[in-house]
């Protein structure tokens, strides 16, 4: 195998370090954020739905044992990254500020195409040929219900408990 390039070690850093990152750029927009009742209103609106998309990607989620293609995975490669995606537009709406969305908005670009590049390149050296399939829309489908208890195997109680904490700080904050 060829040794990556300054570029995909860069990338991968970049994945790596995302979520930690994510922790500190959450924790300056939410101390930055001057929310009101109707921004708040609205943005965890859809903050809740960007959740929603990620308990059910991760109630199908079968990590590092399959392609998984059931759920949201049929209609999106990436679902939790979606899921993401939508819950920090929902927490830049809640904050009521644009320098915020810009932030949130670039993070989100920069952190999530990082993250994507790198686990795609470790799904199709894990899984050979099967991940290219599924990418070109032929792969085998794997039809299963949702699980609540594979969500929590998942550990998407997490992302639910950090997105309820930073929408209650936003609510105590609207509220002063």
């Amino acid at each position: 195998m060829a040794e990556p390039s300054g570029a995909s070690r860069f990338v991968a850093a970049i994945a790596r370090r995302r979520v930690a990152a994510g922790f500190v750029l959450g924790a300056g927009a939410i101390w930055l954020a001057e929310p009101t009742a109707r921004s708040l209103a609205l943005g965890s609106t859809v903050a809740i739905v960007g959740e929603a998309v990620r308990i059910w990607a991760a109630g199908h989620l079968e990590k590092g044992r399959e392609v998984t293609s059931s759920g949201p995975y049929a209609w999106t490669r990436h679902p939790l990254y979606l899921g993401s995606s939508i819950i920090g537009a929902g927490v830049a709406i809640a904050s009521a500020r644009v320098i915020l969305a810009v932030i949130v908005g670039a993070y989100l670009a920069v952190s999530i195409s990082a993250a994507i590049r790198t686990e795609e390149a470790q799904l199709t050296e894990r899984f050979g040929v099967q991940y290219p399939a599924y990418r070109a829309g032929r792969g085998n489908t794997v039809r299963r219900r949702f699980s609540t208890a594979r969500a929590v195997r998942n550990r998407e109680y997490r992302a639910l408990l950090g997105l309820v904490l930073a929408l209650a700080i936003l609510a105590w904050k609207a509220a002063r």
